[in-house]
């Protein structure tokens, strides 16, 4: 288990319910979400987000699981920039199955999933930054994030707050428990 001094870390949207211990436990509010525009015309930024601001290449790695509950509960890492340039990836829980998932926003969000098919107890995730592009990586139950998911471009020598991140935009929340977080 690795999880980082939290001491110079900071709160978007701070939950009524975390701790910080051995693992990082956050309890996400009902009706939080994080998207921006794009097809539902809305904009919603009231995630709970927890990180630390770095400029330039970074690397944020994370393993999690969760209670999920309600289409669209979602949990996992995040870089953000401003509410208008951002990077969410992880878990999505919609039509009661598990699916990676990452929305890139730049003005507008967009999305891309994928349905896992085998059980899920833990996901790692790993969000890189080098100069202009963020690669997103996974892994499942216990693996190292190897696997690609996304390539994105994201603005270069910006400072970003890099961290974790859950939201439960339809239910009434659901706890999530990172047993590791590092960001570096």
């Amino acid at each position: 288990m690795t999880i980082q001094d939290f001491s110079e870390w900071q709160w978007i949207n701070e939950p009524a319910k975390w701790a910080a211990g051995e693992d990082l436990r956050i309890t996400a509010e009902a009706r939080t979400d994080l998207w921006r525009i794009t097809h539902y015309g809305y904009i919603y930024d009231t995630a709970h987000i927890f990180g630390r601001t770095l400029p330039g290449d970074l690397r944020v790695t994370t393993t999690f699981q969760a209670s999920y509950a309600d289409r669209y509960d979602q949990a996992g890492a995040v870089l953000r920039i401003d509410e208008k340039n951002w990077i969410k990836a992880g878990v999505e829980y919609v039509d009661r199955k598990i699916n990676l998932s990452a929305v890139v926003t730049r003005d507008f969000s967009d999305w891309s999933m994928l349905t896992v098919s085998e059980p899920v107890e833990s996901v790692t995730l790993e969000l890189e930054r080098k100069g202009d592009a963020v690669t997103v990586r996974y892994g499942l139950n216990g693996a190292a994030p190897v696997t690609m998911l996304r390539f994105a471009y994201f603005p270069p020598e910006v400072p970003a707050l890099a961290g974790v991140m859950c939201a439960a935009p339809r239910g009434e929340g659901f706890e999530t428990r990172f047993t590791s977080v590092t960001v570096s």
